[in-house]
C-alpha cells in the first residue's frame, strides 16, 4: 500500500517503446479502476487507485487535525519555497504539484480511517530503547518541512505517477536517535495499519537527504488518501521501498533479515530513482506553426540535483535553459526556444546531474528498479 510518494505499486512492466504515446501523461492522472502501469497489478493483489490529497475540510481531509507552523526548513540553505517562480509557459509541470493532482499508487482496497484517540507510532525491533508516540506528541514536536520529489518505481519515461509536494514533519532521525539503533540495526521498516511493509537502509536517515515522518502536505495536515495520520517520506528512494503510508509501526532489523512486500514479489530491494526527464510541451503529434516553439517540461536527478538539460531535435542536441532549483531532491524545470522550420521532426531530451552523469538513453528491458530511456515525441511544423 502507500503511494506515489510513498509506497507505491509496481506493475510488471510490458514491453516499452522509448517513444512516448500521445495523452499518456494527462491520462494517468485520473484513473479510476485497478490498474496501474500494467494488467499485472491485480493479479499481484493489489489495487491502484488514482486520487489526489484533499485540502483541509473537504471530504477526504484530516479529521479535526491542525498543523502547526514549521520550525525550519530542509535543506536548511533553502529559501521560501513560494519565493521561487515557475516559468511562466503553458502547459508545463509546476514546481509544487496540487495536493488534488498528486497521483498515488497502493495495495489499499479501502482508505484506512485511523482513530487518533487510539493510535500510536510505535519505534521499535533493534533499538535500545523502544517508545510509540501520539498524534498529539508528534505535533508538539520540533516541526520542518520540505518539498521533496516522489516517484513511484512503475513510472515510465516520460509518465505522470512523479509529484513534488511540500511536506511537514518530524524528521526521521529524531525519534531514531530517542530510540538510539543498535549496530544491527541496518534497515528500517514501515508498516502501516493495514500491515503494508516497506523497507529501506537506515543511512539514508542520516545521509544529509530529507527523511521525514510526514503529517502535512501543500501546507495542510496529511489528506487520508495521502497516508494519514502520518507517513514516511524519504528523498531519493522509490515509494515501494520506502514510502509507507498510513504508519503504524517502524521497525529497525538487519537487512538480510526481513523483505518489504514488494521485495516479496520480486522487485529490486535497493530503491534509488533513477535520474530522468520529461517533455511538457508541445505534446506528441501537435501541429505547430513555423517560427519559435517553445519546448518545455521538468527533469529530476535525485540527490545529486539537475545541473543541465539538453534537447535532442532531428538528431542534434541542444542546450536548454533551467528554470530555480529548490534542492537535489526536486525536480527542475527547463525550456528550449526553437526557431523551427517546416516538416516533420523527432525530439527528445536528457538530463545531467551536478556530478557529471548523463541519463542514458538505454531502455530498460524489464524496470524491477525504474524505467530508463529517452522521452521522445515527434511533431509537425506547418
Amino acid at each position: 500500500m502507500n503511494d506515489p510518494a510513498v509506497a507505491d505499486t509496481p506493475a510488471p512492466p510490458p514491453p516499452q517503446s522509448n517513444r512516448r504515446v500521445a495523452g499518456t501523461r494527462r491520462s494517468f492522472l485520473k484513473w479510476t479502476g485497478v490498474a496501474a502501469a500494467g494488467t499485472a497489478v491485480a493479479a499481484l493483489g493489489a489495487k491502484a487507485l488514482s486520487s489526489g490529497g484533499s485540502p483541509a475540510g473537504s471530504p477526504g481531509a484530516a479529521p479535526g487535525a491542525t498543523l502547526p507552523s514549521p520550525a525550519s526548513t530542509l535543506p536548511q540553505q533553502l529559501r521560501s519555497v513560494a519565493s521561487t517562480p515557475n516559468l511562466p509557459i503553458e502547459g508545463i509541470t509546476p514546481l509544487i504539484t496540487p495536493n488534488e493532482d498528486f497521483f498515488r499508487i497502493d495495495t489499499a482496497f479501502s482508505i484506512p480511517n485511523v482513530d487518533l484517540a487510539n493510535w500510536r507510532l510505535a519505534i521499535k525491533g533493534n533499538v535500545r530503547s523502544p517508545f510509540s508516540i501520539s498524534y498529539d506528541e508528534l505535533l508538539a514536536m520540533p516541526q520542518v518541512e520540505a518539498p521533496v520529489t516522489l516517484a513511484c518505481v512503475s513510472n515510465r519515461v516520460g509518465g505522470t505517477l512523479i509529484g513534488t509536494a511540500v511536506w511537514q514533519g518530524v524528521e526521521l532521525r529524531t525519534l531514531l536517535d530517542q530510540a538510539g539503533i543498535e549496530p544491527t540495526g541496518e534497515q528500517i521498516v514501515g508498516t502501516s495499519v493495514d500491515g503494508f511493509t516497506a523497507g529501506f537502509p537506515t543511512d539514508a536517515a542520516y545521509d544529509g537527504r530529507s527523511a521525514l515522518i510526514a503529517i502535512g502536505m501543500n501546507g495542510v495536515p496529511l489528506p487520508r488518501e495521502n497516508g494519514f495520520p502520518a507517513r514516511l517520506i524519504v528523498e531519493g528512494l522509490f515509494g515501494y521501498v520506502s514510502s509507507t503510508k498510513w504508519l503504524q509501526s517502524i521497525d529497525l532489523t538487519g537487512w538480510e533479515a526481513f523483505n518489504g512486500y514488494w521485495i516479496q514479489q520480486g522487485w529490486a530491494k535497493n530503491g534509488p530513482i533513477k535520474m530522468s526527464s520529461r517533455i511538457d510541451v508541445p505534446r506528441e503529434g501537435a501541429r505547430q506553426p513555423a517560427g519559435v516553439v517553445t519546448l518545455a517540461g521538468v527533469a529530476w536527478a535525485p540527490n545529486a540535483g539537475v545541473s543541465a538539460v539538453e534537447v535532442k531535435i532531428d538528431g542534434e542536441w541542444r542546450q536548454a535553459s533551467l528554470g530555480e532549483s529548490l534542492s537535489g531532491g526536486v525536480w527542475r524545470q527547463w525550456f528550449y526556444d526553437w526557431d523551427a522550420p517546416k516538416g516533420e521532426h523527432e525530439i527528445s531530451v536528457r538530463c545531467i546531474d551536478t556530478a557529471g552523469n548523463v541519463q542514458t538513453g538505454e531502455i530498460t528491458p524489464r524496470a524491477i528498479d525504474g524505467y530508463t530511456g529517452w522521452d521522445t515525441r515527434s511533431i509537425t511544423v506547418v
